[in-house]
């Protein structure tokens, strides 16, 4: 089945303009966010993590590289997002796989007192001025099935990440955003759900998100069978 034979619902289309898709690393928040902007027939805005680098040595070697590494992502995302800031940011379909709101999560998680000083001296002065999403999904998932989706995609340099990084990174995100109130906030269970390959599971999602207006929701969907 095509995207385009989804029947995707037009409110969703011209009423979620911005949306963001986040969670931790191989969770699935890029595979998905593409997945949407290709059937809103939106622009696409991406972290670009092979850029960076520092990321390589940073997993090698996480104190000695933690600062240089998360102010890279910093002055990266900044940068992304003063872009669009000189555009219309508020054409239909526009899908990140990042917010910069969750940039200091990463900091707190990996710099020491004085690092974390210097890094939010940076932010506030970096920090460009974002509208608030239409909403926000945030994907969620298990450590060791994140670990599985790490070990299957094969990026060399992530496959010697340690399990108490990991599980303090799944531990930061869900604390992040239990506090979360920016925008409407869709929390979805992707353990099982494959958005990606089935097209059954991926429209039964912009069903769900076509029924979101405020607040906070928990999305826990089944699997369909491919």
């Amino acid at each position: 089945m095509s995207v385009t034979s989804l029947d995707i619902p037009q409110s969703v289309l011209s009423r979620n303009g911005y949306i963001v898709v986040e969670g931790p690393i191989g969770v699935g928040k890029t595979s998905l966010a593409r997945r949407l902007a290709d059937a809103y027939a939106g622009e696409l805005l991406l972290e670009r993590p092979e850029d960076n680098p520092f990321l390589e040595r940073f997993y090698e070697s996480r104190r000695q590289f933690a600062l240089p590494t998360q102010l890279f992502f910093l002055f990266q995302r900044a940068q992304q997002l003063e872009q669009i800031n000189q555009g219309d940011m508020f054409r239909p379909g526009r899908v990140s796989d990042f917010m910069l709101d969750k940039d200091r999560l990463f900091a707190r998680l990996i710099l020491d007192d004085d690092e974390l000083r210097l890094y939010d001296r940076v932010y506030a002065n970096l920090s460009p001025r974002m509208p608030v999403p239409d909403l926000v999904v945030y994907l969620q998932a298990p450590v060791q099935t994140i670990r599985e989706r790490i070990r299957r995609r094969g990026v060399q340099y992530e496959q010697g990440m340690d399990e108490s990084y990991l599980e303090n990174l799944v531990e930061a995100y869900t604390r992040f955003f239990h506090g979360y109130t920016a925008a409407p906030l869709l929390i979805i269970n992707a353990t099982e759900i494959n958005f990606v390959d089935s097209d059954e599971d991926f429209k039964v999602l912009l069903d769900y998100i076509d029924k979101v207006r405020n607040g906070r929701h928990f999305f826990n969907p089944m699997a369909s069978p491919l």
